[in-house]
């Protein structure tokens, strides 16, 4: 299952996720670009969106107003849902309205292949930039081990070059879980490093779990500000 969390809030883009792309909805768009992967669900703090998402036909779920991430948004909705513990959900946010389907299925399938480990308990992707798109602080980075582990996310670049490098790691915020350890996820203690760069998945860092991540090409771009959305919207 796809779960997109949409809070209507932004502090940055006030009401992002209603604007409008090709005269739709960025929430709805997203859900658009992911509907041929499996069964797609929006969480929502709003009844306008649980309203737009009928009128395309789309399931929502009113979920509460405060909740710290959009994990912990889509844990309420998998509960309401009453998912089984091994069932696969896919976190895409609603500010991704051009995230291609072959993304975000190797996300499902790296979850699917990690779904028995004890210790891998989230699965993401990302994408290689340039420095001059890995120094935007809106576009995230991560560096990895040897096994394709995480070994930290950052809005800061990283890692920092002490001798010039051409290409970096940018995080795509697609998240893959099982219901279960979505579960296990939402019950930990909030992270000071989560905190600090406002990122959800450095929780599970500190907590010492894994998050795998896989390699994907991509031209979409998560939109976090009004000048997103007039870029991209100039792009396609």
């Amino acid at each position: 299952m796809v779960i997109i969390p949409a809070r209507v809030d932004s502090y940055r883009f006030p009401k992002k996720i209603l604007a409008k792309i090709d005269n739709t909805p960025m929430v709805i768009k997203t859900a658009q670009a992911v509907k041929n992967i499996d069964e797609v669900v929006i969480a929502t703090d709003s009844y306008e969106v649980i309203d737009i998402a009928k009128r395309y036909n789309f399931k929502a779920i009113l979920t509460d107003k405060n909740h710290k991430s959009g994990t912990d948004r889509i844990n309420e909705a998998a509960s309401i849902l009453g998912l089984d513990s091994d069932e696969i959900i896919i976190n895409v946010q609603a500010d991704e309205p051009f995230i291609e389907e072959d993304v975000v299925k190797k996300v499902y399938e790296l979850t699917n292949k990690n779904k028995d480990s004890k210790d891998i308990l989230i699965n993401s992707a990302y994408k290689i930039i340039d420095k001059k798109e890995a120094i935007n602080p809106n576009i995230v980075k991560v560096v990895l081990d040897s096994c394709n582990m995480a070994l930290y996310f950052s809005r800061s670049l990283i890692p920092y070059p002490r001798e010039e490098i051409e290409n970096f790691k940018g995080h795509l915020g697609i998240y893959g879980f099982t219901k279960k350890s979505l579960e296990k996820f939402c019950s930990l203690k909030s992270a000071p490093l989560e905190d600090i760069e406002k990122l959800e998945q450095l929780r599970a860092l500190y907590h010492g779990y894994k998050i795998a991540m896989v390699e994907v090409e991509s031209k979409s771009i998560g939109i976090d500000t009004v000048e997103d959305l007039e870029r991209v919207l100039r792009i396609n």
